[in-house]
């Protein structure tokens, strides 16, 4: 970080600088989505906020103080730093540019343009900037998603040889994340490689990495997946004889629009651990396999006294509800009535059995009195 500190800030025409196509926050998107400067303007435009930038600017102007960061790679100048800032001034001066991507942007006053024909840069390598870059934005202020996070930490590990630990260690991780987000980009880079799965088949346009991620933590998953342990820091976490439970697994987190399956993961909270439960089951993993819904998978995986006790009260609360609004709310139905005999029935059938039970754990008799529906 010391030597970006000590770069000397430069004023670059602004048409000259371009958006990196490696941003990390691209990563976890459609990659027609980021196939052009156009389409990654677009892109950051609809997902990123830019606007507020616009406005920001639009009153206040470019903070001088605050640069982009820049490396020069075959002649061009790539924003490997600041790309939602370039967004914002590429809006401003080039009105035919918004115009073309169909983007309205506030009113920006004219001196203010003026002022965003140059834009103060810092030109730095990628390898000077990985440090700042990853306090920043893995485990700092204005944190990428978890994908983004997985991808910039994969790359810094193999491309610049540093040690998880150390990468870690410079970026103030005390939770292992470092080594986490590894592993869930390894598993994702593996299915790929090994033609499991692709991130391209998935079912929703935005690719949701922090389920992965975050199953991974589970002991289910793990066990499920075979894989290796999270200190290993292995390239291929799955063994070869695992491959068809982990494209289950991918299809299952993420979808297969192919085929039109959908994700079963509607929410992370709870259907992650509800999946990590079934994934721990037998019996729930193979009923989840011939199609049946991830809660229903889930049933199989709890205690039956546990859904007895539930269901009971379950019960109770929507009788207790009925004969709160009975005296207004019965019409006299013969049909209605016979509902309710058939519950009344159902009720002292279980009442009975639960009696039967309990008395002969306490060593005594019991008798039932059946009862009929009236003319």
């Amino acid at each position: 970080m010391d030597s970006i500190q000590k770069s000397k800030i430069e004023l670059v025409n602004t048409e000259k600088l371009c958006f990196d196509p490696q941003n990390p926050r691209l990563a976890g998107y459609p990659r027609e989505d980021i196939s052009s400067q156009d389409q990654i303007l677009k892109t950051l435009w609809e997902i990123m906020d830019v606007k507020e930038i616009v406005m920001s600017i639009a009153a206040s102007g470019f903070f001088q103080w605050e640069p982009l960061m820049v490396a020069v790679e075959e002649g061009e100048f790539l924003v490997i730093e600041g790309n939602r800032r370039l967004a914002a001034v590429k809006l401003i001066v080039e009105p035919n540019l918004a115009k073309r991507l169909k983007i309205s942007i506030p009113e920006v006053p004219e001196t203010v343009k003026k002022g965003l024909e140059k834009l103060p840069v810092v030109t730095v390598s990628r390898m000077q900037s990985w440090r700042f870059l990853g306090f920043k934005h893995v485990n700092g202020p204005a944190r990428w998603d978890s994908y983004a996070k997985s991808k910039y930490i994969a790359e810094v590990h193999i491309n610049y040889g540093i040690p998880l630990d150390d990468i870690g260690k410079q970026i103030g991780d005390t939770h292992k994340t470092v080594q986490k987000l590894f592993r869930g980009y390894r598993v994702l880079e593996q299915a790929e490689e090994e033609k499991v799965y692709s991130r391209e088949q998935r079912f929703n346009k935005r690719f949701h990495f922090s389920h992965l991620y975050t199953g991974l933590q589970y002991e289910g998953f793990t066990d499920f997946l075979g894989l290796s342990p999270l200190e290993a820091e292995e390239k291929n976490p799955v063994p070869e004889t695992h491959y068809e439970k982990l494209k289950e697994i991918m299809v299952w987190l993420f979808g297969d629009r192919e085929n039109q399956i959908e994700s079963i993961i509607k929410s992370q909270n709870p259907d992650l651990r509800n999946l990590d439960a079934v994934l721990k089951n037998r019996e729930a993993a193979a009923s989840l396999r011939s199609g049946t819904d991830l809660d229903e998978a889930f049933e199989l995986t709890r205690p039956k006294s546990q859904i007895f006790d539930e269901e009971l009260i379950v019960a109770k609360k929507a009788l207790t509800k009925a004969s709160s609004i009975r005296a207004i709310s019965y019409d006299g139905s013969r049909e209605v009535l016979t509902i309710a005999f058939e519950i009344l029935g159902i009720a002292e059938s279980l009442y009975d059995e639960m009696e039967r039970r309990y008395k002969a754990s306490q060593g005594k008799e019991t008798t039932s009195k059946p009862r009929e529906l009236p003319d």
